[in-house]
């Protein structure tokens, strides 16, 4: 059974702070990589093979990522003559806000076309609640959403996990 804790140390958070550390994660090569990351440490080669992609690209890619502090060499290992890379992620979680000109991930699409036809559980409820309350339940998703992402590896399916919280312009009742 494999852990599912990376073999490296990184900090918790990250947040995005330029323009270019938003469009430098939110290609979807580029966030595939992040994702894989997170589980250990790898190779430009392991990553490439990983993705069915050349070495070139994946190597492009993780020049971008590296350039945006979001990637950087964690370890080395000498493979026969040559040295090989390991690289990781600069955080566990990178923390986005807002920012003019950017776009936002699509998560609930990837999300979205990634659903089964056929099987999955997904659920919309709606509460009327004030922000203290909101925080709260946001604090309780986030730390679900770890405690999914931190599973020991145990299977040959990878499975997706959606979570949101957000307002909404919906009508409600008066009081």
């Amino acid at each position: 059974m494999t852990d599912h804790t990376p073999d490296y140390e990184a900090p918790a958070d990250l947040h995005l702070e330029t323009i270019g550390q938003h469009r430098a994660l939110f290609e979807p090569t580029r966030m595939e990589i992040i994702r894989m990351l997170g589980q250990r440490a790898s190779t430009v080669s392991q990553l490439a093979e990983a993705l069915d992609r050349p070495k070139g690209t994946i190597g492009h890619h993780m020049d971008m990522l590296a350039r945006e502090g979001l990637v950087r060499v964690v370890r080395t290992e000498k493979v026969r003559a040559i040295e090989a890379k390991y690289w990781g992620r600069t955080a566990r979680t990178f923390v986005y806000g807002e920012m003019s000109g950017i776009a936002k991930p699509s998560l609930l699409s990837d999300a979205a076309e990634e659903f089964p036809t056929d099987g999955g559980l997904a659920a919309i409820r709606y509460a009327q609640i004030d922000k203290a309350r909101a925080e709260e339940w946001g604090r309780r998703l986030a730390d679900l959403a770890a405690d999914f992402a931190s599973e020991p590896v145990t299977g040959d399916t990878t499975f997706g996990f959606v979570v949101g919280l957000y307002p909404t312009d919906r009508p409600t009742l008066p009081s």
